[in-house]
């Protein structure tokens, strides 16, 4: 504990849409500033009511293939890579609003969402938020995958995946956090997956907009996708994309050297929560976190949008 991280929106309101991976839907899509203190909140306008969803790992209610966002029986799925773009840009206050289940997946990774965001333009806040640390390491395991948290005053992803597959079999990547680094090093990796393993999901329901422009999919020979890999390990890369996301749920920023196995969305949230509930540091997060996001645009005339 002890450090502190400005907080940043977007400048102003900005829209977008494209297809949900699992749906295979048009999804419409915003982005709207909010205060200080608010954090981060989905909305489903296309809902009775039009609910609002908080970002934060107790309201996770599915992690398998994506991380899903639920409150009251609504719910947004497909989080991760928006969650991403978050942290790597450092965003606290932000409110997405969406017309659909399911976030769009739009080239499979953060990068159209960090466009978006520049694109909006960055905003610095007159408020700060603590950065969440421990003094202690600890882990947490599910079978063969497993997270070790080591203290440290930075942000450091030391992740490994191990398929049986000789493009995915050990490969390993270190990432020390920083904004443009994000950019650079992880924001274009995009999501993976097997041909063998595709029409199996989409008889589950999953995986219906799917297609060789929004993931890299693999056969036993090889990268189907004809232009090939955007990074020699861009599989690995993709997976510390989809942690940075899934740890952004904590609901403020956390520092600490995290050596990661074979980890996924569900261990991801496991981890959270010991950090939130474990036996380390009990800890509050800003006192207007907890505040329904509602309290902040019925008293702010620039979200007179919202009112209807």
């Amino acid at each position: 504990m002890g450090m502190r991280s400005v907080q940043k929106t977007i400048e102003s309101r900005i829209e977008c849409s494209g297809i949900g991976l699992h749906t295979g839907k048009e999804v419409f899509l915003s982005l709207n500033p909010l205060p200080p203190d608010s954090g981060i909140w989905f909305r489903r306008v296309d809902l009775p009511h039009k609910p609002y969803i908080k970002a934060a790992a107790e309201n996770v209610t599915q992690t398998s293939l994506c991380t899903t966002l639920g409150n009251n029986g609504s719910g947004v799925s497909t989080v991760e890579h928006l969650m991403s773009a978050f942290a790597g840009l450092g965003i606290h206050n932000i409110l997405v609003e969406v017309d659909a289940p399911e976030i769009p997946i739009f080239d499979g990774s953060a990068q159209h969402f960090v466009e978006l965001i520049e694109k909006a333009g960055l905003k610095k806040q007159r408020a700060s938020t603590e950065v969440f640390s421990l003094d202690e390491r600890f882990s947490v395991s599910q079978e063969e995958k497993k997270i070790t948290y080591y203290p440290n005053k930075e942000l450091i992803v030391s992740f490994t995946i191990d398929f049986d597959h000789p493009l995915l079999r050990k490969q390993e990547y270190t990432f020390r956090f920083s904004e443009d680094g994000f950019v650079e090093e992880i924001s274009r990796a995009r999501t993976f997956g097997f041909l063998k393993d595709v029409e199996a999901m989409k008889k589950c329901g999953y995986a219906r907009g799917g297609s060789l422009e929004n993931a890299v999919v693999i056969d036993e020979d090889g990268v189907l996708n004809p232009e090939g890999l955007r990074y020699p390990n861009e599989f690995v890369r993709h997976k510390i994309l989809d942690f940075l996301g899934d740890l952004y749920l904590y609901g403020m920023p956390v520092r600490g050297h995290f050596v990661v196995y074979k980890s996924g969305h569900t261990l991801n949230n496991q981890l959270i929560k010991a950090l939130k509930n474990g036996k380390r540091k009990k800890h509050d997060s800003i006192s207007a976190i907890q505040k329904p996001v509602q309290d902040f645009l019925s008293n702010s005339p620039e979200f007179k949008i919202f009112s209807a």
